[in-house]
């Protein structure tokens, strides 16, 4: 199953918040570390790969990523893929993320503040 996560819940710039949530917002992105991530940019194209890392700015590092674009040719696979190796996704290219997860590790990352 696959676990979206908002640009919001992962974009770590300071944000005026108190300490306990940032510190909160960081033990979730580690949770999703070294998991496979799917990752969607504006011109249409997606990359999957290992999540290795994210920067105070939102941008993605992927590890043994391999990029996805549509062909628009009539071929039998409407997908080409190349293997890329290790890439940064700046967030202003970012339209979607998604973070493979089991039901146990999404139940967490849902846990209600109270």
């Amino acid at each position: 199953m696959e676990q979206e996560a908002e640009k919001s819940s992962i974009g770590m710039g300071s944000s005026g918040g108190s300490d306990t949530d940032g510190s909160e917002v960081v033990s979730q992105v580690r949770k999703m570390l070294f998991h496979r991530m799917l990752v969607g940019i504006q011109d249409g194209r997606f990359f999957l790969g290992t999540f290795h890392c994210i920067d105070k700015q939102g941008n993605i590092i992927l590890q043994d990523a391999v990029e996805y674009r549509s062909t628009r040719r009539s071929s039998p696979s409407p997908m080409e893929q190349r293997g890329l190796g290790l890439i940064l996704i700046p967030s202003s290219c970012r339209i979607s993320c998604h973070v493979d997860f089991s039901i146990d590790e999404q139940m967490s990352l849902l846990k209600i503040k109270q």
